[in-house]
């Protein structure tokens, strides 16, 4: 039960703050003064899960082995997670944090024999973005500002650490490794209507400085309300990280390799402070 206590907390979180009074917040019920001023410096909190599976391979101390670990089966194979975004902007630029950290474990039979892989997995981004383009769509949103499409490019580095252990016939191998990767990509935002937005964001890294390639892509609808007295976003949507990265592992002759796609659905929220 404690292996579930982490990512099922956030998920019952995220659904108590589905399901409370202010999600039923109508547009008059906000506070118009308050949300209306524009340019101002704004903190985002945005814990979420992402239920992501993990597909692709991996190689280690000369064994490859499969690394499948699919959707609905994601909760039988997760050990812990913890996810979560801090952005700081003044609507026009800003940077954001982003961070997750997975354990993931399986077991699959290769030679009638039990071969157990046990993954840890941890992510940390930094980036910033500019607001190159901004059209106004008519109409303001619930938050009392105009409603708009906008694009905004990205420019960061993420920094992955893996670790690996990997069981068969009695024999234990682990491999740790971690490295930084470059990114550039674009961010789009769009209101749809006054309460419903869309946002897409899209990177792609490596370029043989840390992993070889890495791709990340994400898109969300959200729903706006208002939470604890606080301007809030609801997200849903999904997400997918792809990396190919290799190096020597710790026998010298053999490489470690980690060439795998995670994912799956997100769904959290974001706190306007």
């Amino acid at each position: 039960m404690s292996r579930y206590l982490s990512c099922t907390g956030m998920i019952g979180l995220v659904l108590a703050m589905l399901s409370s009074p202010f999600s039923s917040v109508l547009a008059a019920d906000f506070d118009q003064a308050r949300l209306a001023p524009q340019r101002e410096w704004a903190v985002i909190v945005s814990p979420y899960v992402w239920a992501g599976s993990l597909k692709g391979n991996a190689s280690l101390a000369g064994l490859d082995t499969d690394v499948d670990v699919p959707f609905p089966h994601i909760f039988d194979h997760l050990d812990l997670a913890v996810m979560g975004n801090i952005e700081v902007t003044n609507g026009k630029w800003g940077v954001y944090f982003d961070g997750e950290h997975v354990r993931t474990s399986q077991d699959e039979e290769v030679l009638s024999n039990e071969l157990g892989l046990e993954v840890r997995t941890t992510w940390l981004a930094v980036g910033a973005f500019y607001q190159i383009y901004e059209q106004e769509l008519g109409g303001d949103t619930v938050f009392g500002r105009p409603r708009t499409l906008s694009l905004e490019p990205t420019a960061g580095v993420r920094w992955t650490k893996l670790e690996a252990d990997v069981s068969f016939l009695g024999f234990r191998s682990n491999k740790s490794a971690d490295w930084t990767d470059p990114f550039v990509g674009l961010r789009v935002n769009a209101d749809l209507t006054e309460r419903w937005n869309l946002f897409a964001e899209a990177d792609i890294g490596g370029f043989g400085v840390g992993s070889r390639l890495s791709v990340n892509a994400q898109a969300y609808f959200g729903y706006r309300t208002v939470m604890l007295g606080r301007p809030t976003i609801l997200r849903f949507g999904y997400r997918a990280l792809y990396q190919d990265y290799e190096n020597d592992d710790f026998t010298r002759v053999n490489k470690f390799r980690w060439d795998v796609t995670q994912h799956g659905p997100v769904i959290g929220f974001s706190m306007r402070f």
